[in-house]
């Protein structure tokens, strides 16, 4: 270990973005988890303490995810040392937004500055994924992938995935919308049908194939066409009160689409800069017509992965 800390800064993200499942994700920086990485002298690794939270995260390391994934990294490395990690939670708690990946991405790339032969970020993205497995109970690298590289995301390859950067037209803008809501994303994958109807599979294939064919040719109205998940948002959009009205009035005005980030209760829409505001009204007022409060933001889609704040 060459330095005594660093600190490291994961944004939130978008997982699914619709139509690829498990597979698919884009960052959101305008919010984001921190977290500093202490060189200590004990092996192992150690939370001193979680801040930004109003209920208690764990500060067993095995227990959260930022302590697992830095559990996996050093165990990789058969590092001597140890690690403590201080976790400044910017993600609001259960919101879709992949806090649980955010805490993991910012601390293995924290950890990771502290080792003598720092690690590629394609070599820490399986410590990541491991430490996210612990809020989500399985192994899915949509949220990881896009906290740590940044961009819009297609991971596939399984227990060894591959992470594709996608190209994302020009102009577009991701509107996010968290209703003041706390949803479990254990709960909202134990709901799923573990089938799917040949043609809802055909389907949601023909717009995954689609969505990506418009993001690579800049065809807004392939994306818009394709902009639908038929699988996982009409299993759980239940669980999101006001969750149809908002897509509705997201797509009046002018939405390429809308649907769930990750397992809810967060809903983003993409659209061209100049209806950004008023798809993000419309979501607002629709949300609050059925008495829920929001947290919004607006951001090109895509934008910066993990980064290094400081470092000494």
């Amino acid at each position: 270990m060459n330095r005594n800390f660093a600190i490291a800064f994961a944004p939130a993200s978008v997982g699914n973005v619709a139509v690829g499942f498990d597979i698919l994700g884009h960052a959101f920086p305008v919010i984001g988890d921190r977290v500093r990485a202490t060189r200590s002298t004990t092996p192992g690794v150690r939370i001193t303490a979680v801040t930004g939270v109003t209920v208690a995260l764990p500060l067993d390391a095995a227990a959260n995810t930022a302590g697992r994934a830095v559990q996996s990294l050093l165990a990789s490395q058969a590092s001597a040392g140890g690690v403590d990690l201080l976790i400044e939670k910017g993600i609001p708690l259960g919101s879709g937004l992949g806090g649980s990946a955010a805490s993991a991405v910012a601390a293995v790339v924290a950890a990771n500055e502290l080792l003598d032969r720092p690690l590629s970020r394609a070599e820490l993205l399986p410590h990541a994924i491991e430490g996210e497995a612990v809020a989500s109970g399985s192994r899915h690298a949509d949220n990881v992938a896009a906290s740590l590289f940044g961009g819009l995301v297609l991971t596939v390859g399984g227990d060894a995935p591959r992470c594709i950067a996608l190209p994302v037209p020009p102009g577009l803008c991701c509107v996010l919308v968290h209703p003041q809501l706390f949803l479990s994303t254990r709960v909202a994958r134990e709901i799923l049908k573990p089938a799917v109807p040949l043609a809802d599979l055909v389907r949601q294939t023909a717009n995954l194939a689609g969505f990506l064919a418009g993001c690579h040719s800049g065809d807004l109205a392939l994306i818009r066409a394709c902009f639908e998940d038929v699988v996982v948002e009409p299993q759980r959009s239940h669980l999101i009160p006001g969750f149809d009205q908002a897509k509705r009035a997201a797509l009046a005005h002018r939405a390429l689409g809308c649907s769930i980030s990750g397992a809810g209760p967060s809903v983003f829409a993409w659209c061209e800069a100049a209806h950004a505001e008023g798809v993000r009204a419309a979501m607002c007022v629709a949300f609050a017509a059925r008495g829920q409060q929001s947290d919004h933001w607006v951001a090109p889609v895509g934008g910066e992965g993990a980064t290094i704040l400081e470092r000494g």
